[in-house]
């Protein structure tokens, strides 16, 4: 590849220029004109092979996308409007331009449905794998913002959608290119549930109209969206609020295909809930007296929002409440670099 004209083809094909982009690629910097107050909501990401993703389980697009919505999902644990993107690449000798457009397909598949224009970036080469950074740009209103610091001693803890999905996909995706795949090839549940499973880990969904919903309707006092598993993610929110939290895992919301999986694999399949991570699933927590209201507007706007627990002063710690009655210290199980 030859990178000044990869530069233009990727311009020509995907960037965009809305309204308010005075310059988009092609100068030092993108020229953005802010036309009302706003708050501006920047986010970004590093993926790199072998550690964020497998091009061996994975293709080209689909690790695009998964790139794409990483940044999403931050934007919506804001409550924000994405608006802007820009992706800088450190692309290896075997990455062919042909790839490289694959790729970019795959993020522009993420963002156009939500209107993200992309604004710019910048090329490398890499001596050791592929690396792709994001940086996505969003707003809100002024003053009005999603913060993992606002819950209250008292709150009730929610979640949206279903927990442990991406993980138990993520491990069918690597038991299908290992050696002895045949082996597990005879699974007891469906093949879509397969299939299932496997897209929610190659194609999430991050939840851009729920957390816009939490944060113009005022029903969130803090949130986080669930990149690295519920057991590390709480413990943020947690940490910012300076609050401790009580979790039941009988309410943890599973999806059939995952209960099926976890029985399997003879494994609890809450321990999916808590250990993995882009589900890009929102948590947040609410003051308990907008529960009906939070429940009945979700409902309207079918939204899925479970809730799981409730937050307790900061000296009570992370815990988690069993079937049968029993409280323990919560263990954290999430992904967590360097660890």
């Amino acid at each position: 590849m030859e990178e000044f004209a990869l530069i233009r083809a990727l311009a020509h094909r995907f960037a965009g220029k809305p309204s308010r982009v005075v310059r988009g690629i092609g100068d030092d910097a993108a020229v953005i004109a802010a036309t009302t107050p706003a708050w501006w909501h920047v986010t970004t990401d590093l993926l790199a092979e072998g550690v964020h993703f497998d091009l061996r389980t994975a293709s080209p697009e689909s690790v695009g996308y998964r790139a794409a919505m990483a940044n999403l999902s931050d934007i919506a644990a804001m409550g924000a409007i994405p608006r802007y993107l820009l992706i800088s690449l450190a692309i290896p000798s075997g990455f062919r331009q042909k790839h490289t457009f694959s790729l970019y397909t795959g993020l522009m598949k993420a963002c156009r449905p939500h209107g993200v224009a992309l604004i710019g970036g910048d090329t490398s080469a890499s001596r050791s794998g592929l690396f792709i950074n994001i940086t996505l740009i969003g707003t809100t209103a002024s003053g009005l913002a999603l913060f993992r610091h606002g819950a209250r001693v008292g709150d009730h803890i929610y979640v949206t959608g279903t927990l442990g999905d991406s993980l138990a996909g993520l491990q069918l995706l690597e038991q299908s290119s290992s050696k002895g795949s045949a082996r597990h090839s005879a699974s007891p549940f469906r093949p879509a549930h397969r299939r299932f499973l496997m897209q929610r880990h190659l194609r999430p969904s991050a939840r851009i109209k729920e957390g816009q919903w939490l944060n113009n309707a005022r029903l969130a006092t803090a949130a986080i969206d669930l990149s690295d598993g519920l057991s590390g993610d709480l413990r943020h929110l947690c940490e910012e609020s300076r609050v401790g939290a009580e979790i039941e895992l009988d309410k943890l919301p599973l999806s059939a295909a995952c209960r099926i999986y976890a029985e399997h694999r003879c494994i609890q399949p809450a321990q999916l809930a808590l250990t993995g991570g882009e589900d890009y699933e929102l948590l947040f927590t609410a003051h308990p007296a907008t529960r009906s209201n939070i429940e009945r507007q979700a409902r309207a706007r079918g939204f899925h929002v479970t809730c799981i627990g409730i937050v307790r002063p900061h000296r009570f710690g992370i815990r988690m409440k069993t079937g049968d009655g029993t409280v323990r210290p919560m263990p954290l199980t999430s992904y967590e670099h360097f660890r």
